[in-house]
């Protein structure tokens, strides 16, 4: 996790402007190379449209980053900006992000990225300070844990979410071909817009596929 130290670290960092990673070009396909990060995750099943436990998973994930982000700036002396929302999606049917777009058949992991000096300890006090809330389902469900995605294909999406489909058909059927890579790993999904505030037309999603030559 020391490699985010490369990014140039600032008294209050934004990783999601040090990592290169986090920036796509809109109808462009990139080949990056993502570096080992670290994540809270929450693992669950179902169309996110419908499915509690996806609220429950949202409802737990962010109060738990934010008390992350406030005590590395009040008790580490390390501040940082509260990463976007990103999740991992996969189907024993891939063709279900594809062309069906069956949700119903997505399994899913919802993360938000926090620094490598952000430590279990650190976690275990955060989630003990929001228990006492009592508003957060999941957080025994609540892990921290790092993701190697590596050599990566990607690119940005505008607009709603179920317009992702032949994007994603490009990328795993013409792109990644073309370039003799193979998939690896699941479909990853970067959120720089919030669907509450945001219409749908000027959504913008990094769509991410982990690759190998």
């Amino acid at each position: 996790m020391d490699k985010l130290r490369e990014y140039g670290v600032s008294m209050k960092s934004d990783f999601k402007k040090q990592i290169p990673s986090y920036g796509a070009k809109h109808g462009v396909f990139s080949v990056v190379t993502v570096p080992s990060l670290q994540f809270l995750m929450i693992d669950g099943h179902g169309d996110p449209n419908t499915a509690q436990s996806y609220r429950d998973s949202l409802t737990t994930l962010y109060p738990v980053a934010y008390k992350l982000k406030f005590f590395s700036k009040n008790e580490l002396g390390q501040d940082y900006t509260v990463m976007p929302l990103e999740a991992l999606w996969w189907s024993d049917d891939m063709e279900s992000f594809t062309s069906t777009r069956d949700k119903s058949r997505w399994d899913w992991t919802l993360m938000n990225m926090v620094p490598d000096w952000i430590t279990q300890e650190h976690l275990d006090v955060a989630r003990e300070t929001v228990a006492r809330k009592g508003d957060a389902p999941l957080l025994k469900a609540l892990r921290l844990e790092p993701l190697h995605e590596g050599l990566s294909v990607q690119t940005l999406h505008i607009g709603p979410y179920d317009d992702e489909g032949p994007v994603l058909e490009e990328m795993h059927n013409k792109f990644i071909p073309e370039k003799s890579l193979t998939m690896t790993g699941r479909h990853h999904e970067i959120y720089l817009g919030d669907p509450r505030r945001t219409a749908p037309r000027k959504l913008r999603t990094i769509l991410r596929q982990p690759v190998k030559e």
